[in-house]
C-alpha cells in the first residue's frame, strides 16, 4: 500500500504553480489547425483495422445558470427547447463516426459531460442513449465504465433511476461550496439536502461509485467555511473526491469577471485552505491517489492503483487506458491511436461542417516519439508516483540522463529538497512530494514554461 502524503509547507510554497491538467499531452494549447476531418477518418479506419475498444465522450453545453466560477464550454440558456436542436446535430455526428468503426469494437467506457447533461429531459436522455446503442456496440452487463455529470438541482429519484435504467454506473455530482454566501458570490445556491438526495439514491440504485467536485480559492471562502464543507461532505462518504483549485483567470473565462476580485482569498489562506482539507480528507480515511483526487481504501481506483494498473485520460483517472477515446459534441476533444483532435468550440461552426458532411473537426495534433516518451513519464509519475527509468530506456532505447541531461540538475535537486528519489534506475515520488507531482511532471513537458527555462538555463531552479 502507497504510504500516506505528508504535508510540507516549505516544499509546497516553494514549488506549487499553475500546472496543465495532464488529461491530454501535449495540451490542447499545442493543436493546430493542421489536423482536419480527413486525418481523423483515417485514424477512424485504423482503429477499426485494429479492433481497439472505445471510449466515448459526449458534451452536453446546455445549463440553465451561469456559475461564475466556470471555465467549461457551455451555452446558458432557460429555453429546454434548445437541447433537441442540437441533439439532431449530435446525432448526426454519431451516424457519420460510427460508419467508420467496427461493431466489433466495444465501448467499455462512456461519459457524458457539460454543462449539465441532466438539462435533458428524460426523453431526450432516452432518445440519445437509443441512438448510441444503435450505432455503436455498448455492454449491456453493467461491466463498463458509464458515467455522468449531475448537477443536484437538476436531478432528483427519478432522474437517477432513469439514468441507472439506461445503463449508467457511476455519478459525478458538481458541489464546489456549501456555505450560502460564497454560494451567492459564485451565482450557485444549492443545499446539503439536495446534495444528499441524489447520494442517497445512487447508493439505493447501486451505482458504483459517487464522486463529489469542491473547489477552493472561490470569492467569500475562508478556511473554516471550507473545512465545514469538507466535514459534511466526509459525512455523505462519496467514494471518491476531487478537491481543485479555483484559478481566477477573467481574460480568459468572461464568467470570472463576474467576481469580485476583492472578495477572492489571498495564496496564505488557500494554503491553509487545502492543507485542512488534505488533513481532514485523511483522517477520515480517504487516500490521495493523485491530481487532486481523493477515493476511500476499497474504492477500485485506489485496488487498481495498488496493482499499479491505474491511468490517466480526458476522462480521468481509470483503469484501464487501451481503448481509442472519441469525443462527441462541441468542443470534444477524441484521442485516437496517436492522433489527437478537437471538434469545433462554437455551435455555428460545429453545425456547418455537419451540415456539409464533414466530421466537425477544428484543431488536433499527431504525436511525436518525443510526445509519446514525455506521456510516458508522466503518466507514470502521476498515476504511480514513480517511474521505471531501466524500462523506459528499454522500451524507447534512450539513456535517461542523457536524454533528460537539460533537466536533470533540477530533478536532483528536487531530491535533495526531499520531493523525490532518484538513481539510475528508479524516481520515486515520496509522500512529502506527491501533491507537487504536476510540479515535477512539468519539467518533462517539453511545451511548459517551467521545462523551457530549466531547458534555455540549466540550473534555473536551483537557488
Amino acid at each position: 500500500m502507497l504510504d500516506a502524503i505528508r504535508w510540507d509547507t516549505a516544499l509546497i510554497r516553494r514549488y506549487e504553480q499553475a500546472s496543465p491538467g495532464y488529461n491530454t499531452y501535449p495540451d490542447e494549447e499545442q493543436f493546430s489547425p493542421n489536423v482536419g476531418s480527413f486525418e481523423v477518418l483515417h485514424a477512424l479506419r485504423d482503429s477499426h483495422r485494429s479492433g481497439r475498444p472505445l471510449s466515448l465522450y459526449l458534451h452536453l453545453p446546455f445549463c440553465a445558470n451561469l456559475c461564475y466560477y466556470c471555465t467549461s464550454n457551455k451555452v446558458i440558456t432557460k429555453d429546454r427547447g434548445r437541447a433537441r436542436f442540437y441533439l439532431e446535430l449530435l446525432e448526426k455526428e454519431i451516424a457519420m463516426v460510427a460508419r467508420h468503426v467496427g461493431h466489433q469494437q466495444r465501448v467499455e467506457q462512456l461519459h457524458f459531460g457539460g454543462g449539465t447533461p441532466t438539462f435533458l429531459s428524460h426523453d431526450e436522455l432516452r432518445r440519445l442513449m437509443a441512438c448510441l446503442r444503435t450505432h455503436f456496440n455498448l455492454l449491456e452487463d453493467n461491466h463498463g465504465d458509464y458515467g455522468i455529470e449531475v448537477d443536484p438541482r437538476e436531478a432528483d429519484w427519478q432522474t437517477m433511476g432513469l439514468l441507472r435504467e439506461l445503463g449508467f454506473n457511476r455519478v459525478s455530482l458538481s458541489v464546489q461550496a456549501l456555505d450560502p454566501e460564497v454560494q451567492l458570490a459564485i451565482n450557485r445556491l444549492q443545499s446539503l439536502e439536495q446534495t444528499r438526495t441524489i447520494i442517497e439514491a445512487a447508493r439505493t440504485l447501486q451505482y458504483r461509485s459517487i464522486n463529489v467536485d469542491l473547489l477552493y480559492g472561490l470569492p467569500k471562502q475562508t478556511p473554516q467555511r471550507f473545512a465545514h464543507t469538507v466535514e459534511a461532505m466526509i459525512e455523505l462518504q462519496p467514494d471518491r473526491l476531487t478537491l481543485s483549485h479555483h484559478e481566477h483567470c477573467p481574460d480568459r473565462y468572461s464568467a470570472h469577471r463576474r467576481i469580485n476580485p476583492a472578495e477572492l482569498p489571498g495564496p496564505e489562506l488557500k494554503l491553509e485552505m487545502l492543507q485542512g482539507s488534505v488533513e481532514q480528507l485523511t483522517a477520515a480515511g480517504y487516500r490521495f491517489i493523485g491530481m487532486n483526487h481523493f477515493v476511500l481504501p476499497d474504492d477500485e481506483l485506489a485496488m487498481i492503483q495498488e496493482d499499479g494498473n491505474l491511468q490517466y485520460n480526458l476522462l480521468g483517472y481509470v483503469g484501464q487506458n487501451h481503448c481509442d477515446l472519441i469525443g462527441l459534441g462541441v468542443s470534444a476533444i477524441s484521442r485516437i491511436g496517436n492522433l489527437y483532435s478537437q471538434n469545433h468550440s462554437d455551435l455555428t461552426s460545429y453545425q456547418q461542417s455537419l451540415d456539409y458532411e464533414q466530421l466537425p473537426v477544428w484543431r488536433g495534433l499527431k504525436d511525436t516519439p518525443d510526445d509519446q516518451l514525455r506521456r510516458a513519464v508522466i503518466q507514470s509519475l502521476i498515476c504511480r508516483f514513480d517511474l521505471d527509468i531501466v524500462a523506459l530506456e528499454r522500451n524507447y532505447g534512450i539513456n535517461f540522463q542523457i536524454y533528460f541531461a537539460d533537466i536533470y540538475a533540477a530533478l536532483l535537486h528536487m531530491a535533495k529538497d526531499g520531493l523525490l528519489k532518484l538513481n539510475a534506475q528508479r524516481l520515486e515520488i515520496l509522500p512529502e512530494g506527491r501533491l507537487l507531482a504536476q510540479s515535477i511532471c512539468q519539467l518533462f513537458d517539453r511545451y511548459s514554461p517551467l521545462c523551457k527555462t530549466t531547458i534555455d538555463a540549466p540550473g534555473a531552479l536551483i537557488t
